[in-house]
């Protein structure tokens, strides 16, 4: 028998489906418009967890090459002029900036004028910082063993203008983030300590939760489960975490945790617990990370917001 042409396979086909009933493609309009807004659902979903995991995973790259950056500014400062580092809370604050953008060593600090030097810190603090810090940043400087070296002047005020830069970005990328969040207003939001980046972060990880059969599911996800070392007979009663999930998700848990302990009551009481019971912090931390992954699941797969004990 003759191996049917395409043309003829297609005219087959075509037979075949104009030979059904009419009432087989008939669909009420309650049907069409469920299947729409299913698939609408989906698609808004699907699209917001795209675009999470995107400006999530942008702005934590960002985060992490400017927090390089002022590891650098620190380091040029203590070449510099090292004696600033004890008269201000941080190097990494809008005053120093400004100061070190202009004056980026102690001999420059040391030749200005106390006016332009009090007007410099006083603006670029808001206040803060007038007259008296002036004349003790000004007296550390001629004073100072800071080296006098031209190319890393330059290298602190490029620094500084590429961190400013940055900081540009990350302000733009969260705004973004804002909007999505506000859109989803997910139930995460309702702990107490959870914050906009963090809460996006491990929606935009995490996904779909019920992908997920249990919290431990998502734990072995983020590789925050533990991992026992075996071999022939003898096993490690020293259990680490296993590290090899989402990097992104592991992160956003394990910072999200920190604050939740330390605004939440209850995670406050667990953690001080393990504590008291001779765990190191970070392994006591870890046991509330699991506890609050348990309250992320719940929350999201209920819908509901969490409810602050009385």
């Amino acid at each position: 028998m003759a191996i049917p042409t395409e043309a003829e396979q297609i005219e087959s086909i075509d037979q075949v489906e104009s030979e059904k009933s009419p009432s087989a493609f008939v669909l009420s309009q309650a049907e069409i418009e469920n299947a729409l807004r299913r698939g609408s659902n989906f698609e808004d979903t699907a699209y917001h967890n795209e675009e999470l995991k995107s400006l999530t995973r942008y702005r934590f790259d960002k985060v992490r090459e400017r927090a390089k950056l002022k590891q650098s500014v620190s380091r040029l400062v203590t070449i510099l002029f090292p004696e600033l580092e004890k008269l201000v809370p941080s190097l990494h604050i809008a005053s120093v900036y400004a100061l070190l953008s202009e004056y980026p060593g102690a001999k420059q600090i040391s030749e200005i004028h106390l006016t332009k030097l009090t007007n410099l810190l006083a603006t670029a603090s808001k206040g803060r910082y007038g007259k008296d810090k002036a004349i003790q940043i000004r007296d550390a400087a001629r004073t100072s063993i800071g080296s006098v070296m031209p190319a890393k002047f330059l290298e602190l005020k490029h620094t500084i203008k590429l961190i400013r830069e940055l900081t540009s970005e990350i302000d733009e990328i969260e705004v973004s983030i804002q909007k999505i969040m506000d859109e989803l207003n997910p139930p995460i939001l309702s702990i107490p300590g959870v914050g906009i980046q963090s809460a996006a972060m491990i929606l935009a990880e995490i996904g779909d939760f019920s992908n997920f059969e249990s919290p431990d599911k998502i734990l072995a996800y983020a590789g925050c489960s533990p991992s026992t070392y075996q071999s022939g007979k003898l096993t490690n009663c020293y259990a680490h975490m296993e590290k090899r999930g989402s990097r992104y998700l592991r992160y956003a848990l394990y910072n999200a945790t920190k604050y939740v302990c330390h605004w939440n009551p209850v995670f406050a009481e667990y953690l001080a617990k393990k504590r008291a019971e001779g765990k190191h912090y970070n392994v006591a931390l870890s046991h509330a990370t699991k506890k609050l992954v348990r309250l992320i699941y719940a929350l999201q797969k209920s819908g509901k917001a969490y409810l602050v004990a009385a």
